[in-house]
């Protein structure tokens, strides 16, 4: 269960689920026609020997074999494979408007296992910045110089725990808060308490001076009956197949039906934001996945938030 202070490596709780973000980037680059192509993903993912479970996503046979046990389980683990890339591609598509408007200082939070700062072309004189617990970025930056794969960007990790004053050790990485800065909260917010949300956008504003860009994806309200179902049917999948289940993801999230709205939360508070439901955006690209628990009800999935400071 999480505590106030837990920490983790790339091999345990919310770290961990990196490699299974991870994972689903590395499927999709080898699709036929990708959404999005990240070319180091499937090393990192390999490398990180923390999960059979995660692993076993990047064999299609093994997708067979779930089919053959539990369609819906088998619709949901493509329905998350097909989710990540139209997140992925969402994000990316922000980074390239955002640095086409003349921003040349990004900030990742929690940036996990993204490899952005290495696979996107960034314009000359663009800091990346990167924000997440120690082991995470050890773990990526090691893996990858190793590989001799070398940053596109100028990028700037910046080891500490966003529970922590996360903004002193930003600045003292050189980042500059006069700067138009674009921010991306991906795969966050949902591991987060609803104060601690509030608390992190307000810390961002503090650091935005106009025309800085905000992009962020939400945290789902799924129904607890449904999802406890679910679970039990990925359990007994996933022991079937004799894949090990590390951790159950949902018992890392924070499930916390008081949390603010964020689009109205940052339109509130200096921001013009605007909200796209993650079902219509995966509908609009062609990757809405027939089958899945949570078709008819909107709420079951996040909201991809794009804003600018006023």
């Amino acid at each position: 269960m999480r505590t106030h202070d837990d920490t983790w490596d790339i091999k345990t709780s919310v770290g961990a689920t990196a490699v299974m973000v991870a994972a689903a980037r590395a499927v999709e680059t080898e699709q036929p026609d990708p959404l999005i192509r990240d070319p180091y993903a499937k090393l990192l993912v390999v490398n990180a020997q923390a999960s059979v479970l995660w692993e076993a996503m990047l064999d299609e046979e093994m997708v067979a074999k779930v089919a053959a046990l539990d369609t819906e389980i088998a619709a949901v683990v493509e329905h998350m494979r097909s989710y990540q890339a139209v997140r992925t591609s969402f994000f990316d598509t922000y980074f390239a408007a955002a640095v086409a408007d003349g921003i040349r200082q990004v900030v990742i939070l929690a940036s996990g296992l993204d490899s952005r700062a290495y696979r996107l072309e960034w314009p000359a004189g663009t800091r990346v910045f990167e924000i997440d617990q120690p082991q995470v970025l050890a773990y990526k930056s090691t893996t990858l110089a190793e590989h001799g794969v070398a940053p596109s960007a100028d990028r700037r990790a910046v080891p500490i725990d966003l529970r922590q004053d996360w903004p002193a050790a930003l600045r003292a990485a050189g980042f500059d808060p006069t700067a138009r800065t674009a921010w991306l909260a991906e795969g966050l917010l949902m591991y987060l308490p609803a104060d601690a949300q509030d608390r992190l956008f307000t810390q961002v504003g503090e650091l935005s001076p106009a025309g800085s860009r905000i992009a962020a994806e939400t945290a789902a309200n799924r129904a607890d009956e449904r999802l406890d179902q679910i679970r039990e049917r990925f359990k007994k999948v996933a022991e079937a197949l004799g894949l090990e289940q590390a951790f159950d993801v949902h018992e890392l999230i924070y499930h916390d039906p008081n949390r603010t709205v964020v689009a109205d939360w940052l339109n509130d508070h200096g921001w013009r934001a605007t909200a796209r439901n993650a079902g219509d955006e995966m509908r609009r690209v062609g990757r809405w996945v027939a089958g899945v628990p949570m078709a008819d009800d909107k709420q079951a999935l996040s909201e991809l938030v794009t804003a600018e400071r006023m």
